[in-house]
């Protein structure tokens, strides 16, 4: 599998209690657990949420939609998946193979810095032809005026507000034993039980895009040192007694 598709399906959002890996079977998007549904969690959020699905259906290989989904969580400015959408271009995974346009959405999920989609972009970068760099620069300014932070913190920010307001004080907001689990960096998880569902990290525009940061940014990966090559003399091997001669 492509390293960036690596890196979104380890890091992506998996609210299934039961997840298994993409060999297993899956459930299918009417089997989402209801609760996390009803507790207004993930349509309070879209960009998680369209990511979820999109992920699903990637795992059932229905690429084309997959890929709208994708979209839909990147216009909410879900750069995991403007990521996705990049390498499904670059693959022609769902879409015809387009390494242009595959650059021009890799930098607006690197829009932020996150260290994976920068080193995945310069990849991109260097493969591409003259003319598809001409192209991929062309292209881009389209993209960022629609899915670059610009064009979508609004768009992030009205959701999240009415969200909130929307789970208040409602049966909506009623959280029970509910869990939302996101993988994160080296497949350790990172879990959202329902004591934590109004925490403002989650809600406030700002905190939120400084969550997702600490996520993303920097991914914190296990390191193993290697040091100088050390040469390792043979052992001495005990002499063996001379062959007599044949007669």
């Amino acid at each position: 599998m492509p390293r960036i598709l690596q890196h979104c399906l380890v890091f992506g959002l998996l609210v299934l209690p039961g997840w298994a890996p993409a060999a297993q079977p899956q459930r299918t998007d009417t089997q989402v657990d209801d609760l996390v549904l009803s507790a207004g969690f993930l349509p309070a959020h879209p960009d998680l949420h369209f990511r979820q699905l999109g992920l699903a259906a990637f795992n059932r290989e229905q690429y084309e939609e997959a890929l709208r989904l994708f979209k839909r969580a990147g216009y909410f400015g879900d750069k995991p998946s403007q990521g996705m959408v990049a390498e499904m271009y670059w693959l022609g995974k769902g879409v015809a193979q387009d390494k242009a346009i595959a650059y021009a959405w890799m930098d607006l999920a690197a829009e932020r810095g996150y260290r994976n989609f920068l080193g995945q972009r310069e990849h991109y970068w260097s493969a591409l032809s003259e003319a598809e760099q001409v192209r991929a620069l062309s292209e881009g300014r389209a993209l960022y005026a629609r899915y670059g932070d610009a064009a979508t913190t609004p768009r992030i920010t009205s959701a999240l507000r009415r969200g909130k307001n929307k789970s208040a004080g409602s049966r909506t907001g009623y959280t029970g034993n509910m869990k939302i689990v996101i993988a994160g960096p080296g497949g350790g998880d990172i879990t959202i039980d329902g004591s934590q569902f109004y925490n403002p990290k989650y809600w406030d525009p700002e905190k939120y895009r400084a969550w997702q940061d600490s996520i993303w940014k920097e991914p914190k990966m296990g390191l193993v040192q290697v040091g100088d090559v050390e040469k390792v003399e043979q052992p001495m091997q005990p002499a063996q007694p001379a062959s007599k001669p044949s007669r």
